[in-house]
């Protein structure tokens, strides 16, 4: 009969080495109990992977191990120890203080009438109860097996949680630096949990490959990787695959579809809007049932429309900079003023933004918005734009009024991009001690994209030659804004210069006027 026996002297089990296994808590003031589990299942084996046993003798002990080990997998839980309830104490804590709600509870009791099944279920987040007269070795086995199988899948619901959780963050902040990266790095992670391979262990190696520019005859090239493709970026494939890898990939070309081998796939994606990519994810399990397979299917067919439409967004915002550049380059060479003036300012304002510490979303707003300044002087006549000599009094009042004209120009628009260079056409000749225009406001209520123009629009314009000035040096320049600080200019903004005065001049030099 295979009866769950306790040994006065079991036998010593040796664990063979594993790279991955089931961590199991052993709970119970017994030590015999602990020595015939682990006899009991010491050829236990799920997906490739063999038990680690960890023992705790007390509820203060079972405590420590919970909170030290919270990927463990099941616990083998007593409830008569130190006290008639120490284990369903211990129950209670890894649900409610741990906040564990992934490792699967087993309730092992010597004395079932001081805990009744019935009322420790229905008041205790636990999974099984078993008395330990019914449960044998093999009724042992199966409890334990069953309970894996709902780890694994916990774990994998979890998993494709995070993996949806960071392709909508993706969509939400679409604009943001790394969105393309992130979206990725989501995709990743869904086709991870629809492989079942949810231990970051079994993540081997993951690759995106996608094509570029019809100059590269279709050659596939790294957009992104991990693991040992992690530092591919932008190398053609067939400089970081094996041999076999790549008779692999051209297979899953030639058929556009998917190639399973043994621990490793690659799957063909496509849409009617772009050439063919490649996606390639090892680490994956042995045997993959039907189902699996078809959900990859389905995801390697859907994730090329979804990649490019996050494409599409970025290439909408290099449109819209674009035109923004084009159209205040134009109003610069109205003014005389050839050059790169507009993405200077963009880019000091950047730099200015991102020291005051604003958010990524306005500093990126800032950025593009800012060459709208000055977009007013369309209204300016050529002769008060371009005259060499000071304006008069008359002529000034006209130059002046480039800032609401640019304003009315700008405003009430649905675009965010638009309505930041509203504030900024009209707000950038705003000072700091209220003697600037055109509505003579004065420190914080000038908007801070308006400051951040003035100083960043002044110090270039006084950098390069003007019709009506030479350019000064980097030392005239810096000694008359600190004139101003406080006067003309925010000093927070002033003093951000002086300390980064080598990287506004490096923007500077990256930038240089037009000959």
């Amino acid at each position: 009969m295979d009866d769950f026996l306790f040994s006065d002297e079991p036998n010593e089990v040796i664990e063979p080495e594993n790279s991955g296994k089931w961590k199991v808590i052993i709970v119970d003031d017994e030590p015999e109990v602990h020595a015939v589990t682990k006899l009991a299942l010491s050829d236990f084996e799920f997906q490739k992977k063999r038990l680690e046993f960890l023992s705790a003798y007390s509820g203060e002990e079972a405590r420590k191990v919970i909170i030290d080990h919270p990927d463990a997998a099941i616990v083998l839980l007593d409830v008569v120890m130190e006290t008639d309830d120490a284990g369903l104490q211990v129950a209670k804590f890894i649900r409610e203080e741990a906040k564990n709600s992934h490792i699967r509870i087993i309730l092992r009791t010597g004395q079932p009438g001081q805990a009744p099944e019935r009322q420790v279920i229905v008041n205790y987040d636990i999974n099984d109860y078993k008395s330990k007269t019914e449960l044998t070795a093999q009724k042992l086995f199966t409890v334990v097996m069953s309970s894996l199988r709902s780890y694994r899948d916990i774990l994998a619901i979890e998993q494709s949680r995070q993996g949806l959780e960071k392709i909508i963050c993706a969509s939400r902040d679409i604009f943001a630096t790394h969105s393309i990266e992130h979206f990725i790095q989501g995709v990743m992670q869904q086709l991870t949990s629809l492989l079942g391979t949810v231990d970051e262990a079994m993540y081997a190696t993951s690759l995106v490959a996608s094509n570029q520019s019809s100059k590269s005859s279709g050659q596939l090239v790294v957009f992104t990787g991990r693991g040992e493709f992690e530092r591919c970026e932008g190398k053609p494939i067939n400089e970081v695959l094996t041999p076999e890898q790549l008779d692999a990939c051209n297979q899953a070309l030639s058929d556009k579809g998917i190639v399973y081998k043994d621990n490793y796939l690659f799957a063909y994606c496509s849409s009617e809007y772009n050439h063919s990519s490649m996606l390639f994810v090892s680490g994956i399990p042995e045997y993959l049932t039907d189902t699996q397979k078809h959900l990859i299917k389905i995801f390697s067919q859907n994730v090329q429309l979804a990649y490019e439409n996050v494409q599409l967004q970025a290439e909408i915002e290099s449109t819209q900079q674009e035109l923004v550049y084009r159209l205040s380059e134009a109003l610069e060479q109205r003014s005389t003023e050839t050059g790169n003036h507009v993405k200077r300012v963009a880019y000091m304002c950047e730099l200015f933004a991102t020291h005051c510490k604003l958010s990524h979303h306005d500093v990126e707003l800032l950025r593009m918005a800012s060459p709208l300044h000055d977009v007013g002087k369309v209204g300016i006549p050529d002769a008060i734009l371009n005259k060499p000599g000071k304006l008069d009094d008359k002529e000034w009042d006209v130059m002046k009024s480039h800032t609401l004209k640019g304003y009315k120009i700008l405003q009430d628009s649905r675009r965010e991009i638009v309505n930041a260079g509203a504030i900024i056409a009209k707000e950038h000749h705003e000072k700091w001690d209220g003697s600037g225009y055109p509505d003579g406001k004065k420190g914080e209520e000038i908007h801070i994209f308006g400051r951040i123009v003035a100083l960043a629009d002044v110090y270039d314009a006084l950098r390069h030659k003007r019709c009506y000035k030479a350019p000064w040096t980097q030392e005239q320049a810096l000694e008359e804004i600190n004139k101003q600080k406080g006067k003309h200019f925010d000093p927070k903004l002033v003093d951000i210069l002086n300390e980064y005065i080598d990287d506004i001049e490096g923007i500077l030099v990256r930038y240089p006027d037009k000959q």
